[in-house]
């Protein structure tokens, strides 16, 4: 009698370690899973729990007629948090909140820049690091909003996948005029990411994150700060990184600066933001017009 009660009791575990086995898996073929499968790589499962990328690499320039110059290097973190939504079309998805930080380093030292010696135009000029707050993302669902299903957009390959995705931007420059359309000055750059990691690791829903590693290349004009003006000429950035299993992992050059000038970037902005998005662009001339604002007001004292 014991022994069939063993028998059954063996069975049962090995029926509940199946189960287990088998369960928790993100069917990447449904609208749901895939959604759910881009959240993970993104952020997390769970509501406000904060994820961070970070990555670095190099900044060239691009001239007619002169070989590129790495001009810096450079390292970036983002940092973000999920939120789940619902429409009552669409189903239930998911939003992003996330704050970024690029820094500028000197190609040789690695020392954060403070100033930068232009070789073209022979003039020192202040830098201004990459910290725009905040960058969020629209919300995501099963159904897109043409009424289409969403699909994985990755490529799954021997129990690892990809996924690529190149963001064209053209628009009006911050720091043109009215008239771009005429005269020209709009904004024009191109951002392209790699993201990667293991196949099991994304489906198992018992995982609120996904492993991610990133390739991020950018091309863009000039930086603002760089006061280039029309000058023939563009930069790329070329960089890679990962998601990390907790903030402190990045580099200590980043941290370092994150504590002294930029603390706030420690955190996501909450769930429910509702502000614009901000670039180089903007936060340049947020702070070109503040500048203004306070000589105008007598701040700036000019003998």
């Amino acid at each position: 009698m014991r022994s069939i009660q063993f028998r059954a009791l063996l069975t049962t575990i090995g029926m509940c370690l199946a189960a287990c086995a088998t369960a928790g898996k993100l069917d990447l073929a449904t609208p749901e899973g895939a959604t759910l499968a881009t959240r993970k790589i993104q952020c997390s499962l769970k509501d406000n729990v904060p994820v961070t990328y970070y990555w670095h690499g190099g900044a060239y320039s691009r001239v007619p007629g002169e070989p590129d110059r790495r001009l810096f290097n450079v390292e970036g973190m983002n940092i973000r948090q999920c939120v789940t939504v619902t429409d009552p079309v669409r189903g239930t998805g998911w939003k992003m909140v996330s704050k970024e930080l690029l820094i500028y380093l000197d190609p040789k030292t690695n020392a954060v820049l403070k100033t930068w010696a232009n070789p073209w135009t022979g003039k020192t000029v202040t830098v201004m690091q990459t910290a725009n707050d905040p960058v969020n993302q629209p919300a995501s669902f099963p159904k897109r909003r043409d009424g289409s299903p969403a699909t994985w957009a990755g490529t799954n390959n021997r129990g690892m996948w990809w996924m690529t995705a190149t963001i064209p931007l053209f628009y009006d420059n911050p720091l043109q005029g009215k008239y771009q359309k005429y005269v020209g000055g709009s904004y024009h750059a191109t951002e392209m990411f790699n993201f990667m990691g293991d196949v099991a690791d994304l489906v198992d829903d018992r995982k609120d994150t996904a492993e991610t590693r990133v390739g991020w290349v950018r091309l863009s004009s000039w930086l603002p700060w760089m006061e280039m003006g029309d000058r023939a000429g563009e930069l790329y950035f070329h960089t890679a990184g990962r998601k990390l299993a907790k903030f402190d992992d990045m580099s200590k050059v980043l941290l370092d600066l994150i504590a002294s000038d930029y603390p706030a970037w420690r955190q996501p902005p909450p769930s429910d933001d509702t502000r614009p998005n901000q670039t180089s662009w903007t936060v340049f001339r947020d702070a070109m017009e503040a500048r203004a604002g306070k000589a105008e007001g007598g701040g700036e004292r000019r003998e």
